[in-house]
């Protein structure tokens, strides 16, 4: 398979990440993610098909919000909490925080969790 391309910290430009967080369900996985967690894709719960929520994890990947991991056949998804702390200090945990208030991204889980985003 082919490598997963990630920005460096520096190339990743806000227009890029506001863009990417402006889909609820991509603000949902973001939400699940933002415990530091690394998931693996099977584990993520999305009410969409398969290669939809591929699409928008290639696009939270693609915009420098997460980085993807390949081992074998499965893949495994992680925030780049401290890449985005450190090029747009506090936008995260206002983004999250405002997401969580308007329930933004709540449809989104994991699958075994009773609840969606935390």
């Amino acid at each position: 398979m082919r490598q997963a391309h990630h920005p460096e910290p520096g190339d990743i430009a806000l227009t890029k990440v506001m863009a990417a967080l402006s889909d609820p369900i991509r603000v949902g996985l973001v939400r699940v993610l933002a415990d530091g967690r690394e998931r693996g894709w099977g584990e993520l719960r999305a009410p969409v098909a398969k290669s939809t929520l591929s699409h928008h994890l290639r696009v939270l990947r693609d915009a420098g919000l997460t980085r993807t991991r390949q081992e074998g056949t499965r893949c495994y998804v992680v925030l780049r909490q401290e890449d985005l702390q450190a090029r747009f200090p506090g936008l995260m945990q206002t983004v999250l925080a405002a997401a969580q208030a308007d329930g933004v991204g709540r449809q989104v889980g994991v699958t075994g969790a009773p609840d969606a985003a935390q």
